[in-house]
């Protein structure tokens, strides 16, 4: 069954708000993390470091190097597949940063009904 105009109107504006103040949902799209190629490379520096220490505690004696080696490996792939945020510095023509409006007692919903509202009563 098709959504009624209203309800395609109201449902266009609640994405529009998800987009605009939801970090999970902008985030999930791909905006403000991304992988950073420096760490991607420390990863596998630290990978490669930890993998020579794994190595080396298996052919000598001392299970404790094995462990550090192991430590250090899992510490690499951690931080080349950890994304970083994007919103460290702003490039030239980036929008500003919006500022957080204090949140209402109101429901989510209750607010959408009240703005829908008032747009229909501009009419």
């Amino acid at each position: 069954m098709p959504l009624s105009e209203q309800e395609q109107r109201l449902l266009d504006e609640m994405e529009r708000h998800l987009m605009r103040n939801d970090a999970d949902v902008v985030s999930a799209r791909g905006g403000g993390r991304s992988l950073s190629y420096r760490n991607i490379v420390l990863g596998t520096v630290l990978v490669l470091i930890g993998l020579g220490g794994l190595i080396a505690g298996v052919s000598v004696p001392l299970v404790i190097v094995g462990v550090i080696g192991f430590v250090v490996m899992l510490g690499g792939v951690i931080l080349a597949v950890t994304p970083t945020r994007g919103g460290g510095a702003t490039a030239a023509g980036a929008a500003p940063a919006r500022e957080h409006k204090p949140k209402s007692s109101s429901s989510f919903m209750d607010r959408m009904n009240d703005r829908w509202d008032r747009r229909q009563g501009e009419r």
